[in-house]
């Protein structure tokens, strides 16, 4: 009877902890895919090279800001010691400079969300290999992505941040020159909390805003 008995302990333990792993929570994590992505080396340089090509006409768009500026304030001062033609003639340079301002900004800010897509989306799917193979070698379930203000998470502790991680393991993988993996089928699911890596939430370079 004994015997019989030691040999039945053995199966109860291991039936217990199968329920107990059927029922243990799944390991949900959080990540700033955006902040992350611009924040490794590669982000870093990436942003280098983009302010090196756009900051040129940046600076051009904002001196001609200050000029239409200059121009309000001349009609503004004048408004009483200028004659009706003097007004019409300063409103003229006014309007035709603020549509040719407008339209240059427009231009420019769809030219920089287009390099900025480029630069999401290269290393977007470098980023996502790193974070699929973390997540696996980790036991990660779901990692949710935290970059725009429309995330559902409304709280979570600082312990499930994997930002810094990503981070860090990407600028590894980088330096040690290893390839980019596919993300494996079957493993940890990366959800966007409203967007695709691609998305860009704001100018990496800022531009004046339109008149």
């Amino acid at each position: 009877m004994q015997s019989r008995f030691a040999c039945f302990l053995p199966l109860v333990a291991a039936q217990l902890v199968g329920i107990a792993a059927a029922q243990a929570p799944a390991k949900i994590g959080i990540i700033n895919v955006q902040a992350a992505i611009v924040n490794t080396e590669d982000g870093k340089k990436a942003l280098g090279n983009l302010e090196g090509k756009f900051g040129p006409k940046r600076k051009e768009l904002e001196r001609k800001q200050g000029d239409i500026q200059q121009l309000q304030a001349q009609l503004q001062k004048g408004s009483t010691v200028l004659g009706d033609e003097q007004k019409r003639k300063l409103m003229g340079d006014i309007d035709a400079r603020t549509k040719s301002f407008n339209r240059e900004v427009e231009d420019a800010q769809a030219e920089v969300e287009q390099e900025q897509g480029k630069i999401y989306q290269d290393l977007g799917q470098k980023m996502m290999a790193v974070i699929d193979k973390y997540a696996r070698d980790k036991g990660f379930s779901v990692i949710l992505d935290v970059s725009t203000q429309q995330t559902p998470v409304l709280y979570a502790a600082n312990d499930v941040d994997i930002t810094k991680d990503i981070i860090e393991l990407y600028n590894k993988n980088a330096a040690a020159g290893a390839p980019a993996a596919a993300p494996a089928t079957g493993g940890a699911a990366i959800v966007p909390s409203a967007a695709p890596v691609t998305a860009v939430p704001k100018p990496l370079v800022p531009l004046p805003r339109k008149k």
